[in-house]
């Protein structure tokens, strides 16, 4: 560690810092050296001079790359404590630019230093527990996707002329693009937007950000591109003008204007349109709105074309008409636009064909909400519309897209798991808790005979659910993870896991009352991890189970690795189907409620989300390799297949693969 006086070459190049850099850096560093010194009373007063020294050193050209070689010691001296800032793995990329252009001149500072951590972790130059370098690189490229105003920004006049918090951020943020990859940010922007939409999230806010900023620097002739990225054209258009009537992205106002002049011929056009775009991208357009609404009253007939729907959709149209008619007057408009592609799915799937959704999504219409639900809503939301059309809209959303739900940037899988698995098997009780929740404010669940009350207890193991959640969870999920921790309390027991008993009480009957787990709870080492494989593949495989596929989905758990198969975390999944995929082989097909499922989890194993029969939502794996990150998994015991019959060498392949990564771990734990 080098002091004052001494300051470090530079890193990318070996030579001293310039001239001009020399005396920031060294009020930096004193100021840091400082902040590790000073005691608990007086830190507060230390960290505001080491932001006042790094502003100075950041607004000049080369202090991005000075500061950046002190990343691990400005989080260890704990500069982001006692903040936002101090939990990284729950940032938000999509805050960045309002810090940046609203935040005062610390806060910015703050940002920027926090990017530059970042950075590091990205780079491996240090390691953060709960936040791997795949996690932080992904979190970067967000955040240059956001800010390409910094990022593309060219010298003028006025830049000289700029305040000394914009000159840091654009120092920075230069930086950190030309480090992970200047050239070609905006095809990558556009191949990581294409990737996240292939997965059909149902919050894709930050996701239309990201076109809307690429429509600005794709069309905009001040930029100078010769060329448009691949598929940027595509994205835009599905926002922006997805129909003939609306290509030159005329507004709302105008477009809807125009509907009322149109003939059938017209009016069937645009419906095509834009349902073509919709299922082309899974982006759905506030013209899609408009559109669905004046054809409530124009044309009708013609919802099911707008809609996109098979016969079997259309069915469940005109079955239920006067109900759909309502949701869309009720829940679509421009603001609400992305819920058509769930009111689609919903249709399709023909859940209104299940005994009692009908009635329930008719008082989910009429449904009164609760202070503390709607001020929930309003905060995330916005007030454009009222709180009780948000969340029709959100009901729309979750019960046409059940692998879409998303735990956001919160510790709270298990209910994200729990959402998409009733919206996916069990819809009426879905509608039912969400009822309590909404109009109570509190949802009761049973746990071994006794009543479990959300609104009698506290905060569960999350705390405080943030607003990155789509707006049935919003509602659902603090109410869910306050039951599931006290079920978790109450289930506690010496040397058993407590799954064995919540998993069941907590997702419903369907769950498995078999109970397998590869670790010993209360020393934490691995326990008989050769029979764990062979149970695995006896209930799942289809070649030892007698090709019995999975009748309801299951809740499993994984220990989730980076891409160097170090050990991040345990993580709740559920299992949906085990099934030959176009090469023949055996694959797992999984739902992972975190915001991105594509991922590397090293030695070889990628997780799959299309070209190998994914479906929207779904993950996969080979069954080796998902079996070889499994550690918990719920079967029925009647069900059992033949154990015995798997092949020595199924198990060994199987065995290597956990051995060497997360188990590893597990094993020094043995030998210790």
């Amino acid at each position: 560690m080098t002091t004052a006086g001494e300051l470090p070459a530079d890193e990318r190049s070996g030579t001293a810092p310039p001239p001009e850099l020399v005396r920031p850096l060294e009020r930096f560093q004193t100021a840091l050296e400082r902040l590790e010194n000073a005691p608990a009373f007086a830190r507060r007063q230390h960290v505001g001079r080491v932001f006042d020294a790094a502003e100075q050193l950041l607004s000049r050209p080369g202090g991005a790359v000075a500061a950046y070689r002190f990343a691990a010691r400005f989080e260890s001296a704990g500069v982001f404590a006692d903040g936002d800032w101090d939990a990284p793995e729950r940032l938000q990329a999509s805050f960045v630019p309002t810090t940046f252009s609203k935040g005062d001149r610390w806060t910015i500072t703050l940002e920027c230093l926090s990017l530059l951590r970042l950075l590091s972790i990205a780079e491996g130059a240090f390691d953060r527990p709960g936040l791997s370098s795949e996690q932080a690189l992904n979190y970067l490229r967000d955040v240059l996707a956001l800010c390409l105003d910094y990022v593309f920004e060219r010298t003028s006049e006025a830049d000289r002329q700029s305040t000394r918090q914009t000159k840091c951020i654009s120092e920075v943020v230069t930086f950190i693009a030309e480090t992970i990859g200047y050239d070609t940010l905006l095809e990558q922007l556009v191949e990581e937007v294409w990737r996240l939409l292939r997965q059909r999230p149902i919050r894709v806010d930050p996701i239309r950000l990201m076109v809307t900023k690429l429509s600005l620097y794709c069309f905009d002739k001040s930029n100078e591109r010769s060329s448009v990225p691949v598929g940027a054209e595509r994205l835009i258009s599905a926002l922006y003008g997805p129909t003939p009537a609306s290509r030159e992205d005329p507004g709302v106002d105008a477009y809807r204007q125009r509907l009322t002049t149109m003939d059938a011929g017209m009016l069937n056009e645009e419906a095509t349109a834009s349902a073509r775009a919709m299922y082309d991208t899974g982006l759905v357009s506030p013209y899609h709105a408009v559109l669905l609404r004046q054809l409530l009253v124009q044309a009708p007939d013609l919802l099911g074309t707008a809609l996109g729907l098979s016969s079997t959709g259309v069915d469940c149209g005109l079955t239920y008409r006067g109900l759909l008619h309502t949701l869309i007057e009720q829940a679509i408009h421009p603001e609400t636009c992305q819920s058509i592609y769930g009111l689609a799915g919903l249709l399709e799937r023909g859940v209104l064909h299940i005994p009692g959704l009908a009635s329930s999504l008719w008082r989910q219409v009429k449904l009164p909400l609760c202070e503390t639900a709607a001020r929930r809503i309003e905060r995330a939301l916005g007030t454009s519309h009222s709180a009780d059309v948000f969340l029709l809209a959100g009901v729309l959303s979750i019960l046409g897209q059940p692998l879409g739900v998303g735990q956001g940037d919160n510790p709270t899988c298990q209910s994200a798991r729990a959402l998409s698995m009733w919206a996916y098997s069990d819809p009426n009780y879905l509608l039912q808790l969400l009822a309590w929740a909404a109009r109570d404010d509190g949802i009761t669940m049973t746990f071994h005979g006794r009543e479990i009350s959300s609104a009698r207890l506290p905060d569960g193991g999350a705390g405080s659910v943030g607003s990155d959640l789509g707006t049935v969870s919003l509602v659902l999920v603090p109410h869910l993870d306050r039951v599931y921790a006290e079920m978790m309390r109450q289930a506690h027991s010496a040397g058993q896991d407590p799954h064995i008993h919540v998993n069941p009480e907590f997702h419903g009957w369907q769950v498995g009352r078999g109970f397998a787990i590869a670790v010993d709870v209360e020393s934490g080492r691995l326990k008989d991890f050769e029979q764990f494989i062979r149970l695995f593949y006896a209930c799942y495989h289809p070649a030892f189970n007698g090709g019995q596929p999975v009748i309801h989905p299951q809740p499993v758990g994984l220990a989730v690795t980076d891409s160097s198969a170090r050990f991040v975390g345990w993580h709740a999944v559920t299992l949906l189907r085990v099934a030959l995929d176009m090469q023949g082989m055996t694959r797992v097909y999984f739902y992972n409620p975190n915001n991105d499922s594509g991922q590397n989890w090293g030695d070889g194993v990628v997780v799959s989300t299309e070209g190998n029969g994914e479906v929207h939502g779904e993950s996969s794996l080979p069954v080796e390799q998902f079996a070889s990150r499994l550690y918990l998994f719920h079967f029925d015991p009647l069900e059992v297949g033949n154990a015995a019959a798997v092949a020595e060498s199924d198990v060994a392949q199987v065995k290597a693969l956990g051995e060497t990564s997360w188990a590893a771990l597990k094993l020094e734990e043995a030998t210790a």
